[in-house]
């Protein structure tokens, strides 16, 4: 029967058998949709911290597979049977909205790596216990519809995927270009793991926009750019932060080439300016990351978990003057400390957490990129 449990709630890595003083559990996507990312996350685990301020820490580490049902079934294994002090992950939003109630219920912090902005905002009811390291959706749309403006677009149609990821970034880039006085004049929207999406294609193509903004992450948003470029389009590209990891581009291929995206300033780091304050923290982690064997290159998702864990670090050492870890104390105090980061200079940019914001990134925390010749490039 264990055994049975085990491999339903997919556990990939328990770091030590031995009872620790802190208690951390990971929920990723290693198979599924965003398995590209939930295995650079994965793979991460292993560089993690092994010590929070002297006390030593287990990570109990449980793969989804992507299903939102595993995901809750991981995270109540993982609150009532290892009784942990926080969660890090899951790896895409819909699932951390699936686990939001449960870790409120159990007053036990949650640092989501999934992207939406929805996962935190507004910080009431359930999710003052959760907070999350990728950049939303609205601080990246920004980039995005200046450069839109910036380049002369005027009519602009969207694909999106058809969850909650989808219509945040949908909600956001339209709000945004329509502002601007750019007419949108198609809207479709695909499931993330549909076979095609010709009619959403050819819709969009009949439309004839300047440029097409597709609304997806992970290797599913290949799919549309590709059916588009096959078919004749000849506009601009855009795409989420979603899609930023090589698999994307191997994959893409040729049709992918000259996409706009923006990006975490980890994934250019070496060319960011001395004195940005990721640079130094992205550094440190593209090295530990990519000496890891088999990794590859590095990966914002993989960042997003080394952030979490720098979060959880900060902030542990900061509740343990007040309360011992494995103590409902402790996770109380640990969600407190985690609201109070001020100036956390990290990977993604610089963590600015408060009651009102539980995602804490600004304008130093994104940059926007072009696909030239298969790598990531600064945009003009």
């Amino acid at each position: 029967m264990l055994k049975q449990l085990l491999l339903v709630l997919g556990i990939s890595l328990v770091a030590s058998q031995a009872a620790a003083e802190i208690k951390i559990g990971i929920i990723y996507s290693a198979t599924g949709p965003v398995a590209a990312a939930g295995l650079a996350q994965q793979r991460t685990i292993q560089i993690l911290p092994k010590e929070f301020g002297g006390e030593p820490v287990t990570y109990i580490a449980l793969d989804d597979g992507g299903d939102t049902t595993a995901t809750v079934r991981a995270a109540k294994k993982l609150l009532a049977d290892e009784k942990v002090d926080i969660i890090l992950g899951p790896t895409s939003s819909a699932n951390a909205l699936a686990i939001t109630d449960a870790m409120a219920a159990d007053e036990t912090p949650l640092i989501s790596l999934g992207g939406s902005s929805r996962i935190v905002s507004p910080v009431t009811g359930a999710k003052k216990w959760v907070f999350k390291t990728p950049q939303s959706d609205d601080l990246m749309a920004e980039v995005v519809a200046e450069h839109m403006i910036k380049k002369g677009v005027k009519t602009l149609g969207i694909i999106a995927f058809n969850d909650v990821y989808g219509e945040g970034w949908t909600k956001e880039i339209t709000r945004l270009v329509t502002t601007a006085g750019i007419k949108i004049v198609s809207l479709e929207k695909y499931e993330r793991n549909d076979p095609s999406v010709m009619g959403q294609v050819l819709k969009t193509l009949a439309a004839n926009p300047d440029a097409v903004f597709i609304a997806a992450a992970g290797t599913p948003g290949v799919l549309p750019q590709v059916a588009l470029v096959e078919k004749g389009y000849k506009g601009k590209f855009y795409q989420t932060h979603g899609v930023a990891q090589p698999e994307f581009i191997k994959l893409g291929g040729a049709a992918v080439e000259n996409t706009f995206v923006p990006l975490a300033p980890g994934l250019v780091a070496e060319d960011l300016p001395n004195d940005h304050p990721a640079k130094g923290p992205a550094l440190e982690f593209i090295k530990l990351y990519e000496a890891i064997p088999g990794a590859g290159s590095r990966s914002p998702f993989a960042s997003y978990l080394w952030d979490a864990a720098i979060l959880a670090r900060v902030a542990s050492v900061e509740a343990m003057k007040t309360a011992k870890p494995r103590t409902p104390e402790f996770r109380r105090a640990l969600r407190d400390a985690i609201e109070n980061i001020r100036n956390l200079p990290a990977s993604n940019g610089v963590y600015n957490m408060s009651p009102n914001d539980h995602n804490g990134l600004d304008q130093r925390g994104r940059i926007l990129a072009q696909i030239k010749k298969g790598a990531w490039v600064f945009a003009d």
